[in-house]
């Protein structure tokens, strides 16, 4: 069988990018599973990894690229304007319609928004957006992982599901018209389903997926069960990308203490994907 070409972004030299990336590939069990080929930083923040990666990735010498965390405030005062990984990678490919899926245990959710402030959730949230999210989910879940009929658990956003719209609108305004349109590509869609429930019903096998209609809706549940080995993944872009799902950790940086559990599935994840898509 060919081996995938797969590379890595080692991220912020301060952090624990390098330290991790390094355990990985040590594995023998990681390192025979593709050709990795590692950009290590010349920078102090890591941003021109990236940028090499995706000069690689835009002549498809790779089928995927797995990002060790960078810090955006550090990008961001070295002058570059960065929202993090998924967005650039969005805008540099031209992607228009993407989404963040969290990978961990038995549960792969994905995002409607992402880095907001839970104060303007409730005005930004459309009915668009939530399909978009359905779709990308739906696609990847064909796709990557081999689900022929994705059976997709879409969130409430009030508790209770808004109990009819006594405490809140928007299951009856935009969440349930949404699903509506959804089911006409994706039959096995349900809900909206509280937030206090689907989650307990995806970890017990009932969905494939969950749509979450904020971040830590969605990624406390995850990290409660697989909080060091949950994968990032960037549905919609012309490649395959993987990351870790923590931070820099500037705290425990250079002390060979890093944990490079999640790096490691981030790793083994991408590879599946690139398979399955061959």
């Amino acid at each position: 069988m060919i081996k995938p070409t797969a590379i890595i972004t080692a991220g912020d030299p301060k952090g624990i990018g390098p330290e991790i990336t390094r355990k990985a590939l040590e594995d023998p069990g990681i390192k025979r599973l593709a050709d990795f080929f590692v950009i290590e930083p010349e920078s102090e923040t890591g941003f021109d990894a990236i940028e090499k990666a995706v000069k690689i990735l835009k002549k498809r010498k790779a089928c995927a690229l797995v990002t060790a965390p960078v810090n955006k405030g550090a990008i961001n005062r070295s002058g570059v304007p960065f929202q993090g990984h998924t967005e650039y990678l969005a805008e540099v490919t031209g992607t228009k319609k993407f989404a963040m899926m969290l990978c961990g245990g038995p549960l792969k959710v994905t995002t409607v928004t992402r880095h907001v402030p839970l104060k303007k959730i409730s005005n930004i949230l459309t009915q668009e957006k939530i399909i978009d999210a359905a779709k990308l989910t739906d696609f990847a879940l064909k796709k990557y992982f081999g689900i022929k009929k994705p059976r997709i658990g879409i969130c409430a956003l009030n508790p209770h599901c808004g109990e009819g719209g006594k405490i809140g609108s928007e299951e009856q305004d935009i969440i349930i018209p949404a699903i509506r349109k959804i089911r006409r590509f994706a039959p096995g869609a349900m809900g909206p389903i509280s937030g206090d429930v689907i989650f307990y019903k995806a970890f017990h096998g009932k969905f494939d997926a969950v749509i979450s209609m904020y971040h830590d809706q969605g990624l406390g549940p995850l990290k409660m069960v697989a909080f060091e080995k949950g994968v990032n993944v960037t549905l919609g872009l012309p490649f395959i990308r993987t990351s870790p799902d923590h931070g820099t950790a500037y705290d425990i940086a250079g002390k060979d203490i890093a944990d490079p559990s999640s790096m490691k599935e981030a790793i083994k994840l991408a590879v599946r994907m690139c398979l399955e898509n061959n």
